[in-house]
């Protein structure tokens, strides 16, 4: 049986709204039938395979949060992907729709589809190393990311959730062999409203007990993604690449 590792660590970062200069990145915002936003990386190399960072954004919002996101993730290092929430939730007050996930059955199934979709898509367009596809998320994309590679363990290299919970009902540990496999990462805000130290804790305990590995990251902020974490989605991405990087040459 494969070792099992469980990390804890408070960083302190205040949480910021950023500045982004995205001229340097290429992003494609999708037209309303593909709901998706593209990242392609600074420097783009074809005969480089990138890994995949697919990204599910907060409620309230939609796929161009990508944008916002991978400034502060990094503008060299991936291939990045955003689909669009399945829950149409309701108009911002510019006018816009804003989008959400839930964990109904029909939504799963959609969200299953978009996602793998979106990693369709951005294998035809880009070079992308199959074995390194990241699934992330905010809030309830979190929680649905969560949900996708768990249900799809052998699909993912990695799952991010940030101030997401893991999800209940309908089994998602339901494929826990294959899902002990696969490397996890959870980061939240210390003083969340939303998701609190004690729903993290009794997470953290599933999912321990579970067998599962897991890094989680306690940040002291609300319920919001700080730039620290971004930085240390990219940080501890690149450390799960490098660990199998090794075994593979041992």
């Amino acid at each position: 049986m494969s070792h099992r590792r469980q990390s804890f660590q408070t960083v302190y970062q205040p949480p910021v709204q950023p500045r982004f200069d995205i001229e340097s990145g290429l992003f494609h915002n999708s037209a309303e039938d593909t709901v998706h936003s593209l990242f392609a990386p600074l420097h783009y190399e074809p005969g480089y395979p990138y890994p995949l960072l697919v990204w599910l954004h907060g409620p309230g919002s939609d796929e161009r949060q990508l944008m916002r996101i991978m400034p502060l993730v990094s503008m060299r290092n991936y291939v990045a992907i955003a689909p669009r929430g399945t829950l149409l939730s309701h108009a911002s007050q510019s006018g816009g729709d804003q989008f959400g996930w839930s964990q109904a059955d029909e939504h799963v199934q959609q969200a299953e589809q978009r996602i793998f979709d979106s990693i369709e898509l951005a294998r035809q367009k880009f070079n992308v190393a199959p074995r390194r596809v990241f699934l992330a998320g905010f809030d309830a994309g979190g929680t649905m990311a969560f949900r996708v590679a768990m249900n799809h363990p052998y699909q993912f290299a990695g799952v991010l959730s940030l101030g997401g919970a893991f999800p209940t009902g309908r089994a998602p540990l339901a494929n826990l062999p294959e899902a002990r496999q696969l490397a996890v990462f959870l980061a939240t805000g210390r003083h969340s409203l939303s998701y609190g130290e004690v729903a993290v804790c009794a997470d953290l305990r599933l999912l321990h007990t579970a067998g599962v590995s897991i890094t989680l990251r306690l940040y002291p902020c609300g319920h919001e993604i700080s730039q620290q974490m971004l930085a240390d989605v990219d940080r501890w991405i690149i450390e799960q690449i490098t660990a199998t990087a090794r075994t593979e040459a041992d």
